[in-house]
């Protein structure tokens, strides 16, 4: 009797054994099984504070078949649940949940990428964080002043300062995420363009210089041509003359602007209209590169005020204005522009750089179609001080 029963709990014990050894055969052909995905990679993203049953369900959710107990009792056996990261990640058709885990842990995330040009606009820089599939959209009804506020910026207006660059980011990430690291770069590069600053600048603070570089953004990409043009905006700055740069007054027309400048539009009082408003606009036109920066505070000391393009993206420069008059002839008129194009007596701008008053270089995108609402005037607007200008007539005829 004690025998047969001896025998009985050795088979017993066996086959729980056996069972174990079945289990952990499972598990570890589970863990280590090559699983078939519907496509070659599958995106998905890991939330901060994801417990393992999360992944699971946002694995499977995404189209990656993980059984979702083992993923669980996987993580937290081999103490990897503590490890996983969040952000982007990929999984690759022939991964094991085991080298998915090993991934999660590892945060070896798969990244994107978002480029703001030099020259562009608040709104194209929008726009363009809304048109990206992998950025997260959380600022919907934010303002622009909630949202600079909540940069910590003491400036209400957003235009101009999110510096335009390439950035790299992980699938998911916010938008906001986006532009608090785009506005902490800008603000970086300023801080430093403004220490290699030159002495007797007409601009005064960091801001000016970067109302300054984005309207030499804007004017021209060529770089040899900055620090000359910004030359010309800064000896204008010095002596009181108007600065009549056709970008600011693009700029202030918002969706008016249909490609062409005319007198009236010249003649329309808007904040930014410098043929109108003597002195700097009240806010940047664009977002201006580290060279359109450096240009506005170290700009090349000569005695021009007045720039034409010569049609192939580069300009010509004169001190006076029977100079720029030969030179408009030679360049604007001598293309066959017509006399309804009305350019600015500081810089007129041929058909090359994209028409009558174009501005920036021709590598500058064209503004998204959808866009944010166009930045506010101010509340009140001073009297249109044209009459002061110490500048000549416009160079050439004006459509009326």
């Amino acid at each position: 009797m004690k025998k047969r029963l001896f025998f009985y709990v050795l088979w017993l014990f066996l086959l729980i054994a056996l069972a174990a050894a079945a289990a952990v055969g499972g598990a570890w052909y589970w863990m280590h099984k090559p699983m078939h995905l519907s496509s070659d990679r599958i995106d998905f993203v890991v939330d901060p504070g994801s417990s393992p049953r999360t992944v699971a369900r946002v694995l499977n959710e995404a189209g990656v078949p993980v059984w979702e107990p083992g993923f669980i009792w996987m993580a937290r056996l081999s103490e990897l649940d503590k490890q996983m990261k969040a952000g982007g990640y990929q999984a690759i058709n022939g991964d094991s949940p085991w080298q998915l885990l090993e991934r999660l842990a590892r945060g070896d995330m798969t990244q994107r990428q978002i480029t703001f040009l030099e020259g562009w606009t608040y709104r194209q820089i929008r726009q363009a964080l809304r048109s990206h599939p992998d950025v997260k959209q959380t600022l919907g009804e934010t303002t622009d002043e909630e949202l600079m506020e909540r940069l910590g910026s003491d400036i209400k207006q957003p235009e101009g300062l999110f510096f335009p660059d390439t950035y790299i980011f992980t699938p998911g990430s916010t938008d906001y995420d986006l532009l608090r690291r785009a506005y902490q770069e800008g603000q970086r590069i300023l801080r430093d363009t403004w220490a290699q600053r030159q002495s007797d600048l007409p601009v005064t603070t960091p801001y000016e210089a970067l109302v300054l570089a984005s309207i030499v953004e804007k004017e021209t990409g060529h770089g040899p041509d900055r620090r000359r043009v910004a030359g010309v905006f800064t000896n204008r700055l010095k002596i009181g003359m108007l600065l009549q740069t056709d970008p600011t007054v693009i700029y202030g027309m918002g969706e008016a602007y249909q490609g062409r400048i005319r007198k009236r539009d010249l003649q329309t009082d808007t904040p930014w209209n410098t043929y109108t408003r003597p002195g700097l606009p009240p806010t940047p036109i664009a977002a201006p590169g580290r060279a359109a920066l450096l240009a506005a505070v170290q700009p090349e000391q000569h005695k021009y005020l007045f720039f034409v393009s010569r049609g192939n993206g580069t300009s010509e420069f004169s001190v006076n204005l029977s100079e720029h008059n030969r030179n408009v002839s030679r360049y604007i008129l001598g293309q066959g522009q017509g006399q309804n194009a009305a350019p600015a007596p500081a810089s007129n701008r041929g058909p090359a750089n994209g028409g009558p008053a174009a501005s920036g270089s021709s590598s500058q995108a064209p503004a998204p179609s959808a866009s944010p609402s166009p930045a506010p005037a101010p509340a009140a607007q001073p009297t249109p001080e044209s009459s002061q200008d110490p500048t000549p007539a416009p160079a050439q005829g004006q459509d009326q």
